[in-house]
């Protein structure tokens, strides 16, 4: 007598709910984690100028001149200063010509980003200590409890006159 030979199935693995469960791990994860928000200065541009207006002239002796080299080394018009004697001098030069000065900034490609924010930093500083001692002075509250419109004010008062400079190329150009 024969034997039918029967052909062992190996049996499937159910995988319906794989799906279900990674999907639901991939938005526990993404609920969970926490992002890392981007750092940045708060800067507004100027508006372009108008078709018939002409560039302002500015006198040499009211441009500071920062420059961050590449050893993180700060330096005021060719002179190496500390953070706070930075903050010092763009406080004195802001007070004693509110609009006709202007913080030139150079900082070189290799500078790390901790030394170009703490003088960036340094020099915000000395223009928000004006504004609030003009706050206090005027409006008789700190520049952070003023209307939009006192702040308006003292913003043009004392303005920020910051100018990037844009870096000098070695050699030609970009490797």
């Amino acid at each position: 007598m024969f034997r039918k030979r029967y052909h062992k199935q190996i049996p499937e693995l159910n995988t319906t709910s794989t799906a279900d469960i990674s999907f639901m791990l991939l938005i526990f994860f993404l609920v969970t984690s926490s992002m890392d928000t981007e750092k940045g200065l708060l800067r507004q541009m100027p508006p372009p100028p108008l078709e018939h207006e002409q560039p302002m002239d500015i006198h040499k002796d009211m441009v500071m001149r920062i420059e961050l080299d590449a050893d993180n080394q700060l330096t005021l018009d060719g002179k190496t200063i500390t953070l706070q004697q930075l903050t010092d001098e763009v406080r004195t030069m802001a007070s004693i010509n509110r609009t006709g000065h202007v913080v030139s900034i150079q900082a070189d490609r290799a500078t790390t980003y901790e030394a170009y924010f703490s003088m960036q930093n340094a020099v915000v500083s000395a223009y928000n200590s004006l504004r609030r001692q003009y706050a206090i002075q005027h409006y008789g509250k700190p520049y952070r409890f003023c209307s939009s419109d006192e702040r308006a004010a003292i913003n043009d008062y004392y303005p920020q006159r910051i100018s990037e400079m844009p870096i000098a190329e070695e050699e030609g150009g970009r490797p």
